[in-house]
């Protein structure tokens, strides 16, 4: 029985996985944990690096499922731990932003959201966040507000400032020593995100690419049963 970590994205929690867990429970060991500065972990303060560390230290040897700000985290683990990440499933992931002056606007983005969330509270800052064009594909039930609420306004503006794709260093060139089974998945209609895909894919000797129709940034969230299956044959193909 394979063991699976899941890291979810930002301003989420371990519980907006959906059906997703129960999808896997059945033939999975499956972990969700919060990441730094989200749900119970939201006094945890991290950098990217530091994260990588820490999860490795909560999930142990596993197979490791990210989901955006998660996918980033993930990458990050599998290349600090290569021993203790078996297998790496990234859901709209980066490897970073190339350009330094575009990495630098990116920072100061994301001061300005860690400022706001610090000024306004969670509740109206999830909204706000939720209301971006990116998550227009998600239904109610599937943006799992009422469990983004449970973050903390500190824990938020700490992962913003401390993980945020601002602070990290492009990784692109390291891709190549990731030698482990890997999952690329984005949605079609993000376009972003399903470019950073493919590059992510075209830069790990054993990755597999699945772009989603009919999806966006929260491929798993937006289609649950299409995510969940083409996840469970790849985790089938891996074991």
């Amino acid at each position: 029985m394979a063991r699976i970590v899941l890291v979810h994205g930002f301003t989420q929690t371990r519980a907006c996985w959906g059906g997703l867990i129960s999808q896997l429970i059945d033939h999975h060991d499956v972990t969700a944990l919060d990441a730094p500065g989200h749900g119970t972990a939201a006094d945890v303060r991290t950098d990217l690096w530091q994260t990588a560390d820490w999860l490795v230290e909560q999930g142990g040897p596993a197979i490791y499922l990210g989901y955006s700000m998660g996918a980033r985290m993930c990458l990050h683990a599998a290349l600090a731990h290569p021993d203790a990440v078996h297998g790496l499933a990234l859901v709209s992931g980066t490897g970073g932003i190339d350009d330094p002056d575009e990495r630098s606007a990116r920072r100061e983005a994301d001061e300005r959201l860690a400022l706001r969330v610090e000024d306004v509270g969670v509740e109206t800052f999830v909204d706000e966040w939720l209301a971006q064009p990116m998550f227009s594909h998600l239904s109610a039930a599937a943006q799992w507000r009422e469990a983004r609420l449970a973050n903390s306004a500190g824990g938020l503006a700490s992962s913003l400032r401390l993980c945020g794709t601002g602070t990290q260093d492009p990784l692109w060139d390291r891709l190549h020593e990731i030698a482990v089974p890997t999952l690329v998945t984005a949605g079609a209609a993000d376009e972003k995100f399903s470019a950073a895909a493919k590059r992510l894919a075209a830069g790990i000797d054993a990755a597999s690419l699945e772009i989603l129709d009919d999806a966006g940034h929260s491929v798993h969230l937006e289609q649950p049963g299409r995510f969940g299956l083409m996840l469970t044959e790849w985790l089938a193909d891996n074991r």
